[in-house]
């Protein structure tokens, strides 16, 4: 009679995600479960480690615990299994799977909850590979911010390739009801209309390389600022912010589009522009930095204000953890393939660690996820 598998997470829910997943090996000689694999995998990011070795390790110092809960029906698999299976999965099913498990954590919004979800891009700065003339591999990410989740990533062999990346991306993932925010290399009329097309909303970033509107928005903006806005709707909104030695003081601008804006019936439900200005003081420097946007967004400074700040975050959240965390920028992996899949593995464990109910930061619950297998069931 087999054994009783232990419950301290939820496998075989874990397992009903991934069902789906093609398995790329060939079927002579498979001596391990493409689930095992995959569980495997997960919970050794999540526990400190940053390629297929170090999941190898984990798995083997952590055998006994693992064999209780999965079949492993020949053991724990080596390394190279595991970064075989890794090299050779399709990223773009690899990712299908994960929303599966995506819905399930973050369940339904309720009704009028605001949804930022922010568009970035990072480059892994050590995946370059010389010998076969690649640069750096270059992924765009989308990130629910209130949510705190990965919603998905597409990977580009350069930055240059954003643009082609965003409606890709756009279309892996639900934004029905969100509000997108995408930095200027996004600013582009196809991605506003197709965020408009698929019942979203949008705050895009503005800057030269959609000169015409930019000036134009600029021209607008500051013309009605220099009277204090006095001739139209403007609304305004002031927050300070402190933290890390460093005080901030934003002023947020919300204005409607006026008729005769230059290029207003190019993008498709542009309703507002603003400008944010943001001045700091670090100790004894002062810095101040203006940046302009357009928004489908009626007007409402508040939330204006909110979806900016928000699309900050994935800056400030998911890819400052990702190189101090999660050290990606010193990952080596060479393989395309296996470089995207690690890299959405990590963003799915700070997904998972984020939602974890404690005062500890990130870095401290993946420390003791890595020390204590009670403490990784509980953040599964």
């Amino acid at each position: 009679m087999a054994k009783k598998k232990k419950t301290d997470f939820d496998v075989e829910s874990i397992l009903q995600d991934f069902a789906d997943l093609p398995d790329p090996r060939s079927h002579i000689n498979q001596r391990h479960l493409l689930g095992d694999v995959i569980v495997i995998s997960i919970m050794a990011v999540i526990a400190g480690a940053e390629g297929p070795k170090a999941i190898g390790v984990w798995a083997k110092s952590n055998e006994d615990w693992l064999t209780d809960r999965l079949q492993l029906p020949n053991g724990i698999p080596s390394h190279d299994t595991i970064g075989r299976v890794l090299m050779t999965i399709k990223p773009s099913a690899f990712q299908v799977c994960f929303e599966r498990w995506i819905k399930r954590l973050s369940g339904n919004r309720e009704k009028g909850e605001l949804d930022v979800i922010a568009i970035d891009g990072k480059a892994l700065r050590r995946s370059h590979d010389k010998a076969a003339d690649l640069g750096p591999l270059f992924l765009v990410s989308a990130w629910a911010v209130q949510r705190g989740i990965s919603l998905g990533q597409l990977a580009t062999e350069e930055k240059s390739n954003e643009i082609t990346a965003i409606p890709e991306l756009l279309d892996q993932i639900e934004i029905a009801d969100s509000v997108v925010t995408i930095d200027a290399a996004g600013c582009q009329k196809n991605i506003a209309a197709k965020i408009i097309d698929s019942k979203g909303n949008y705050v895009l970033a503005l800057k030269g390389n959609q000169g015409t509107l930019h000036d134009a928005v600029i021209e607008y903006i500051v013309g009605h600022m220099e009277n204090d806005f006095r001739d139209v709707p403007a609304r305004r909104y002031t927050e300070r912010l402190k933290g890390h030695g460093r005080k901030d003081e934003l002023v947020y601008y919300q204005l409607p589009v006026p008729d005769d804006l230059i290029g207003r019936e190019k993008w498709k439900g542009m309703k507002t522009i603003g400008v944010v200005i943001r001045m700091s003081e670090n100790g004894k420097k002062f810095t101040t930095d203006v940046r302009y946007y357009i928004s489908s967004l009626a007007l409402g400074v508040k939330r204006y204000a909110a979806c900016v700040r928000g699309h900050w975050g994935i800056e400030n959240t998911l890819h400052w953890c990702l190189d101090v965390t999660f050290r990606e920028d010193e990952n080596r992996v060479r393989n395309r393939t296996l470089a995207d899949n690690l890299a959405w593995l990590k963003r799915f464990a700070i997904s998972l660690l984020k939602q974890v109910d404690d005062k500890e930061s990130i870095a401290m619950r993946r420390r003791m996820a890595g020390w204590n297998t009670n403490f990784l069931a509980q953040v599964l």
